[in-house]
């Protein structure tokens, strides 16, 4: 994918709002141990960067005032509110060094424990950290998941790479994906039951006083009666 890009010189705030206004983006250009460059982008460009590209995508970029480069993109600053691209990061490759990047995972097919046993399939996490030739940068990994039975893991480890050309960086135990059994509710009278003995605990006791006055104005009463009765 070919970026058409300019060099700028103004920098701050209140330039990079200008550019905005304009329908351009600013971004930089890093790495390879070269000087960073600054750039202006068009933001219909940049868009189309974040929605067809991602950071497995090698990107031709046309300099106008500057030397051409062959670059990913390592980061983007988007607007939470409106949804805007603010700012590209772009990191300069050379095809013969190996760079490390991100690539997503893709999980593909429906599980046998949601199908027949009514698991859950969870989504730990969706990439995992490599290091290549940027040539050899997959655009996603892409796993069947059609056999997991409740209980099965997929783990980074068992993700199909090729160890000649990519190395795995992301711990290999690390848990992508599983599939659970569903979490069952309590049965109603047991949680009534505890709730019950909750409450119990935590009503506080009668004082001893309380209680020893009552038991002498009862026992008054009682001899009371039996004192009218053989009056009569």
């Amino acid at each position: 994918m070919v970026i058409e890009a300019t060099r700028r010189d103004e920098r701050g705030k209140n330039a990079a709002r200008r550019l905005r206004r304009a329908g351009r983006i600013p971004a930089v250009l890093y790495g390879a141990g070269a000087d960073p460059v600054a750039l202006v982008v068009d933001s219909r460009q940049g868009q189309q960067v974040l929605r067809t590209a991602g950071h497995t995508v090698i990107y031709e970029l046309k300099i106008q005032g500057g030397e051409d480069a062959r670059a990913i993109l390592k980061d983007s600053l988007v607007d939470p509110v409106r949804g805007d691209l603010l700012h590209l990061d772009l990191l300069r490759v050379a095809m013969d060094v190996r760079i490390r990047v991100r690539v997503p995972v893709r999980t593909f097919g429906e599980p046998q424990g949601v199908k027949v046993q009514g698991g859950i399939f969870e989504r730990v996490a969706r990439d995992i950290e490599v290091e290549c030739l940027p040539g050899d940068i997959p655009e996603e990994i892409g796993v069947d998941v059609s056999e997991f039975t409740i209980g099965r893991q997929l783990r980074a480890a068992d993700l199909p790479l090729d160890p000649a050309k990519i190395r795995l960086l992301t711990e290999p135990q690390r848990v992508l994906a599983h599939v659970v059994a569903p979490v069952k509710e309590e049965e109603a009278p047991a949680a009534e039951a505890v709730a019950a003995a909750v409450t119990e605990a935590a009503a506080p006791s009668e004082p001893e006083v309380i209680k020893k006055v009552r038991k002498e104005a009862e026992e008054g009463e009682e001899g009371e009666g039996k004192g009218k009765g053989k009056g009569e």
